[in-house]
Parts: C-alpha cells; structure tokens; sequence
C-alpha cells in the first residue's frame, strides 16, 4: 500500500522536523542539532541514517580539516516539503482548535 510505505518513512517523533530543518538548505549535523529541541545525538544520528537508507537525504563528506559532514535533501526528499506545510497548517489548525475549546472551557 502506498500510503504505509509513505507513513513508514515520515513515521516517529524525530523525521518530520528533521526534513522540515533539511528543507532550507544543506546543515551540518550541530546545525540540524542545534534547530531540534530535545533530540539526541544518538537520535539524531539514528534518524539521519534511516532517511539516508530511504533515499530523503544524501550526506556528503567535505574534505576539510577537520572532515565536515554535510546533510540536504535529495529530489525525492524535496517531493515532500508541499505535504509537509500542508501536515503544519493542519497541525496548527488542531491546535487552535483544542486550545480554544479548553479555553472557553476553563471560563
């Protein structure tokens, strides 16, 4: 089924805002880091190899010295940003719609 292999690459708590930070150009590991909250390095380092596995990402070794590591999104990966913005707008939507239902609640 199409739509699971889809869910099966975007699943889990980490992937989206990975892809999310990978669609404003290329970073470095610190950087991605750095733009997600509370993600590990163990983590970070686990996901940015699966969406490499599934072809979302490429990561390139520059030589330099010290050697830098450098992740963007494959065409593939960019196929994903229109879906992405419209999975936030909703989220956001969902969000104002819960927080202002509990707050008329709360009066």
């Amino acid at each position: 089924m199409a739509s699971r292999d889809a869910l099966t690459i975007i699943q889990g708590k980490w992937r989206i805002p990975i892809i999310i930070s990978l669609s404003y150009g290329k970073k470095r590991f610190s950087d991605i880091h750095h733009d997600i909250e509370d993600i590990s390095p163990k983590m970070l380092s686990q996901e940015l190899k699966s969406l490499e596995l599934n072809k979302i990402i490429t990561r390139k070794l520059l030589n330099s010295m010290p050697v830098t590591v450098e992740y963007e999104l494959t065409p593939l990966g960019q196929s994903s940003k229109k879906l992405l913005n419209e999975i936030l707008k909703w989220g956001l939507h969902l969000r104002n719609e819960i927080v202002g239902k509990k707050q008329t609640k709360n009066r």
